[in-house]
């Protein structure tokens, strides 16, 4: 194609903006990204506005990733129609005109990018719940925190979504369009220090305190061989042994009020990571003096 083709393209593209500006307002998408030679222009006047008036071609071609060929037809374009001028020796910058075309088309692109956000990807987007009851397609469906897990039910809630598809009570449901905010409260942890085997281990516990404590807790976490005997002294078994520190903190991230039993020689790392995640906590020292 040869550049004063190329031009009368850009031409009747640009006559195309101007004279269907009603399309542009009803179509949240229009933007250069339709165009790639208005793309190309997009870019190579973004570069001389950032560097006007010290730039040359070879330096936008080195910015862009291109050679200079490639855009000279480009910086031809823009300059015959007033968008840019030379300012001695192939060095370019920004006309008025210019400068409001880079702007209009700018702010399009911010109108694109929010029209991602809030309409494309808030639709777009699935979040997983537990059906409290049964639920169909289309319902209105309101979205809660209950004992650490994500219900969707029929009852209107602070948040609102639409289900995905038919689904029974107590079976994983999709929910789109989620609006509002799904309210929850922060669970406590409550901290039960216990010594290491060198200090006696779960034989130099509090059983008492323990296991009052442990019956007051949604879930049970062991750190360390000890804690785990200690519990199984009293007929518990651990709900986490492994990866139980950040177990606990995830929990009570969700709304339940985890118990930890660990030895000392931790003990004071994990106040720190409850303390990073500004979580509230109750300390325990279950070593019997």
């Amino acid at each position: 194609m040869e550049p004063s083709d190329r031009k009368t393209e850009n031409l009747r593209g640009s006559a195309a903006i101007t004279n269907d500006q009603s399309t542009q307002k009803a179509d949240p998408g229009y933007t250069v990204l339709r165009n790639k030679q208005d793309v190309s222009r997009f870019q190579i006047m973004v570069e001389i506005a950032k560097h006007q008036p010290a730039i040359r071609q070879r330096e936008i071609a080195e910015l862009l990733g291109v050679t200079p060929q490639s855009i000279s037809g480009y910086v031809q374009d823009l300059f015959e129609e007033k968008y840019i001028v030379a300012a001695g020796r192939g060095r370019y910058e920004l006309t008025r005109e210019g400068v409001e075309w880079l702007l209009a088309n700018a702010e399009q692109l911010e109108g694109y990018a929010r029209h991602i956000r809030q309409d494309v990807i808030h639709q777009v987007t699935i979040w997983t719940a537990l059906a409290a009851e049964n639920l169909r397609q289309g319902d209105a469906a309101g979205v809660y925190m209950k004992d650490g897990l994500l219900y969707a039910g029929k009852a209107e809630q602070s948040a609102m979504g639409i289900v995905i598809s038919d689904t029974r009570a107590k079976n994983d449901v999709g929910i789109t369009r989620l609006s509002g905010i799904i309210t929850h409260s922060e669970g406590s942890i409550r901290v039960c220090k216990i010594p290491r085997i060198q200090r006696g281990g779960s034989r130099n516990i509090k059983y008492d305190v323990l296991r009052t404590v442990v019956e007051a807790g949604d879930i049970v976490a062991a750190v360390g061989i000890e804690a785990s005997v200690a519990l199984g002294n009293i007929d518990r078994v651990p709900d986490l042994y492994y990866g139980s520190q950040e177990g606990v903190i995830e929990a009570a991230f969700h709304g339940l009020n985890p118990v930890i039993v660990l030895t000392d020689d931790v003990f004071t790392d994990f106040l720190k990571r409850a303390e990073n995640a500004r979580l509230s906590y109750e300390i325990f020292d279950l070593t019997v003096s």
